[in-house]
Order: structure tokens, then C-alpha cells, then sequence
């Protein structure tokens, strides 16, 4: 088992069975016993997938979807500008779900994100996603009952339902070779505390900082049924979560790395081999270069 996969399996979810977000602790550091030490595997994943995204994108026949999901102040942007730190940015693409635009309320739930899932050979990640609609939805039913949806498909069972449609749209892309990875950084509320003072406290913090976010935090015990239901019905092995300890920065960031570093390695990812007539242009193109001669040299 590589470094990747020991330090990421623990928090992998395949299936949600049984699932419960207490046995999950925030503060977690697995085997890890320094920042230090964190900040080194954390360099050799960035090396990793580096190289990994360069072979997917020669191949051009996988493509990745990572979606971030957690409460304000867990560090979402953080660990993606961190862990992707290394990757060319003609091979990955982020995209930021906020508030639904009236454009987007006319189409249904799944359908703004459709048009964002990556193209093969590209990295994509959501911060936040469809899976909104199943959490501050769920948590504010208000938001629901302004979505344009017929009353009478508004039932008991909706919430069953965006699951199984959720799970339906994963599936299919993994069928088609759009591989998805879902991190939950979980984050204690004690932590998320601390962090949102020290946004008041420090200027250059405070930018971050809305009063939606304590409205948000007093919903804090429905907002962790809502995570628990959602790990719950949407864990696959095809399409896992990972339960990352959020509470320290340094920890998290190493797991997302090593559950992507995971992914690719898995792909046994190889550059494209160049056929024999290629091979043959390329050694008398490098021919021409070597002699200082060009066919295509312009007349005198």
C-alpha cells in the first residue's frame, strides 16, 4: 500500500451504510505527530500530482471531478490552492457554486453543474455543488419552495429522491470515464469558532467575514444531520467520500492530497506511446535541427 493510500483510507467512505459523522473526529491526525512532518508528505504530494495530471492530460481519456463540501471557515480554498498548488492551470478548472441565479432556477437542480463537469484529461473542482441542495435546502426549506418546483413533487420523499438522482448522475460519469471524488472537511464547531474571531480580529481576515455566517452557525446540529444523511446515501465506491479532519489545516491538507495522489495512481496513467511513423518524422525532423537545415527555410 503506498503513502497515499494509508493516509487516506481511513477517511474514505464506500459505503454509507452504518455511517455515522461522531465517529469521525475533527481533530483527527492519524499517525502524524507534527506539522512538520505533515508539510513534507504535503510537498511530496504536490510532486506527485503534478506529474499525474500531466500524464491525464496526454492521455486525454480520464477526467476528475473533485467536490468540496463543509461549513464556513473550514478551510476549502486553502487546501485546494495548497494541494494544486503544483498542477499546470491549462489542466484544471474551479468553479464556485454560490446562490442559484434566476437563469439557474429555471432548469433543474443538477443542470448548472452539468455544464462544469471537466472534460477528459482535466482536473475539475466544485467548491460546493449539487450537493447544496441536499444541505442549506434541507436545512432552509424556503429556499425549496422558491425553486419553481411543482408542489405536488415536493414530498416526503424528495430528499430520498435528490439522492438517487445524485447517485444516477455519478454513476454515469464514472461509466464514462469522469472519475469523482468528494471531500467533506469536517470541522469542529469549537475550531470554527476560533477561526471566525480571528477573521474579526485581524484585517486582512476580516473580508471573509458575514453575518450569514453566524445565522449559518446557529444551525450548526441540522447542518451535521444533513452531512451525516448525505455521506449516508451517496457513498460509493465509485463515487467515495472522505471525511477529512478539518480542525487542523495542516492535517487536512495532506489527506485531500493523498486521496487524489490515490486516484491517478490508480489509473496506472502511462504518456502515450508514438507509433512508428511518427517516430520516423520526429527522427528526421531532429535530423534537420541537428544539421542547422529546414525544408521549410525561406529563399534568399
Amino acid at each position: 500500500m503506498s503513502w497515499a493510500s494509508k493516509l487516506a483510507k481511513p477517511y474514505r467512505v464506500d459505503d454509507g451504510k452504518g455511517f455515522r459523522l461522531k465517529d469521525f473526529d475533527p481533530a483527527d491526525t492519524g499517525k502524524l505527530r507534527s506539522k512538520e512532518n505533515a508539510e513534507e508528505l504535503l510537498e511530496k504530494g504536490v510532486a506527485a500530482l503534478s506529474e499525474l495530471q500531466e500524464k491525464l492530460y496526454a492521455t486525454n481519456q480520464w477526467g476528475l471531478l473533485l467536490i468540496f463540501q463543509a461549513m464556513d471557515a473550514a478551510g476549502k480554498d486553502g487546501a485546494v490552492s495548497h494541494v494544486m498548488s503544483g498542477v499546470n492551470p491549462a489542466g484544471c478548472q474551479v468553479y464556485s457554486f454560490k446562490a442559484p441565479s434566476g437563469e439557474e432556477l429555471n432548469h433543474d437542480f443538477l443542470w448548472r453543474t452539468s455544464q462544469r463537469v471537466p472534460e477528459r484529461g482535466r482536473i475539475g473542482i466544485f467548491n460546493r455543488s449539487y450537493y447544496e441542495e441536499t444541505l442549506i435546502v434541507r436545512v432552509h426549506p424556503e429556499i425549496l419552495h422558491n425553486e419553481k418546483i411543482p408542489p405536488a413533487l415536493i414530498t416526503a420523499d424528495i430528499w430520498k429522491n435528490r439522492f438517487e438522482d445524485i447517485n444516477g448522475l455519478e454513476r454515469y460519469l464514472s461509466r464514462n470515464g469522469i472519475l469523482v471524488r468528494k471531500f467533506f472537511l469536517n470541522l469542529s464547531k469549537g475550531e470554527q469558532k476560533k477561526r471566525f474571531l480571528a477573521r474579526l480580529e485581524h484585517p486582512e481576515k476580516s473580508w471573509k467575514f458575514s453575518t450569514a455566517d453566524i445565522r449559518e452557525r446557529d444551525c450548526w446540529d441540522d447542518y451535521m444531520k444533513a452531512y451525516e444523511d448525505m455521506i449516508c446515501h451517496t457513498s460509493s465506491k465509485q463515487a467515495p467520500w472522505y471525511v477529512v479532519p478539518a480542525d487542523n489545516k495542516w492535517f487536512s491538507r495532506v489527506v485531500v492530497a493523498a486521496a487524489i495522489v490515490e486516484t491517478l495512481e490508480d489509473l496506472k496513467l502511462t504518456y502515450p506511446q508514438v507509433d512508428p511513423a511518427k517516430r520516423k518524422d520526429l527522427q528526421a525532423v531532429r535530423a534537420q535541427l541537428e544539421s542547422g537545415k529546414s525544408k521549410h527555410r525561406g529563399k534568399k
